[in-house]
């Protein structure tokens, strides 16, 4: 019916065509201006965090071991959306205002950081032990021996499940339009909410996350490509 409507109405076919050409930009805009800048500081900051959680989790030290797991558990057993609103609607209730777009970021990066500490993890004990010995007996620390040794072998490992993570991010951060940070689906919403044409913007809005999904996975085949490189 919807279909049926659009081809035998000209009239309303040029206005869809107009709303379409029109909210382009602003769509764009939001994609550029939020979406993107949310996904590269979120991952780059959750990335550290994961390294560190990852350590935390295969370290000797209880405590250490003890906090990594329950930070992994709360944020991996929880909704996302559930921990947005709690840092931008529940915190203000106890005095701790956070802007929208740092919270989105604080979110995102809890939760990159929890998701691919385990990545991490299996990446590092991938690691045969006797590249552990061997760094030991050379005389190497444990810093230099991960740096030197484990690390760059375990990124290689990593590359790929960490590259589709980067990728759900991407796709992510539209929940954060559920907090007011104005990204490219809050600018959908937006535009959708003043000509009622939901379906027509909100298909918009996927074509572009598509395509911004689809050039990454083409970087990230070239990535993974050059990390084997010395391996094939």
């Amino acid at each position: 019916m919807y279909l049926s409507s659009i081809f035998t109405d000209p009239a309303r076919m040029d206005r869809l065509v107009t709303i379409a050409k029109n909210s382009f930009q602003p769509l764009l805009e939001g994609l550029i201006a939020n979406t993107i800048p949310l996904t590269l500081i979120s991952f780059a900051l959750g990335l550290i965090l994961a390294i560190l959680t990852a350590l935390a989790r295969i370290s000797q030290v209880k405590v250490l071991r003890g906090i990594a797991r329950f930070y992994v558990s709360a944020i991996r057993g929880t909704p996302l959306l559930v921990q947005l609103f709690i840092l931008f609607y529940g915190l203000p209730t106890v005095g701790i205002v956070i802007d929208p777009f740092p919270a989105a970021v604080i979110g995102f990066s809890l939760s990159v950081g929890a998701y691919a500490s385990e990545i991490i993890r299996a990446a590092i004990l991938s690691i045969p032990m006797g590249q552990w010995e061997a760094g030991y007996s050379i005389g190497m620390t444990y810093p230099q021996l991960l740096k030197r040794v484990i690390l760059p072998q375990a990124a290689r490992v990593s590359v790929p499940p960490l590259s589709n993570s980067f990728i759900s991010l991407v796709k992510d951060t539209s929940l954060a339009a559920m907090i007011l940070v104005t990204e490219m689906f809050r600018r959908a919403q937006e535009i959708a909410s003043t000509n009622y044409e939901f379906l027509l913007l909100y298909l918009e809005a996927a074509l572009l996350y598509w395509v911004v999904c689809f050039i990454l996975s083409i970087f990230q085949g070239k990535l993974e490509a050059r990390f084997d490189r010395y391996v094939k």
